[in-house]
């Protein structure tokens, strides 16, 4: 990374065709493999039923932290860069998807610009994003009110959403 003050980010990352797990291993590794990022965790995978109004498979969701000298913009063109990459085709909103990157937090930053927001939207409303987010952060606040991001998910209806451990990852070699 350069002499700019890097900034923590959280990332989530998900997955609900072909092979999940490679997928976000894949991720992992194309955003570990840049110069301008140092991504220093990552959460276990948990399988995931969907959300929204398409029928699909289950997901593969995690979440990675990582620091960067790139500004919240220039991060979103990476991770969007690194989806192409990785064969992510934009057919339908909420549909499936080979691979999904999204800026969940950004230090303690609040944005809200056409395109970019963060938090994200649906932060605090998703079990398949606070729960390895928390995992790996367990402390995380949001930015917009302060609230503990577990108190969040305690809040969270039950049996809407199913969350399960399936595997933990690890750091892609060398990085």
């Amino acid at each position: 990374m350069s002499g700019v003050q890097p900034h923590n980010a959280w990332i989530g990352l998900g997955s609900n065709i072909g092979d999940r797990l490679k997928s976000i291993e894949d991720a992992l590794q194309a955003l570990g493999d840049r110069a301008d990022i140092d991504l220093c965790a990552v959460s276990s995978c948990w399988e995931t039923s969907p959300v929204g109004p398409v029928d699909q498979d289950r997901y593969l969701n995690a979440v990675a932290r990582l620091r960067t000298d790139l500004i919240p913009r220039q991060l979103l063109q990476c991770l969007l860069a690194t989806e192409e990459t990785l064969g992510r085709v934009r057919l339908q909103r909420w549909g499936p998807r080979v691979i999904d990157l999204d800026i969940l937090l950004f230090g303690n930053q609040v944005i809200d610009e056409e395109g970019l927001t963060i938090p994200h939207p649906y932060l605090t409303r998703r079990r398949f994003v606070l729960t390895p987010l928390i995992e790996l952060c367990p402390g995380l606040r949001n930015p917009l009110d302060g609230t503990r991001l577990i108190d969040n998910l305690r809040q969270l209806p039950a049996g809407e959403e199913q969350v399960r451990p399936t595997s933990p990852l690890r750091l892609p070699p060398g990085l």
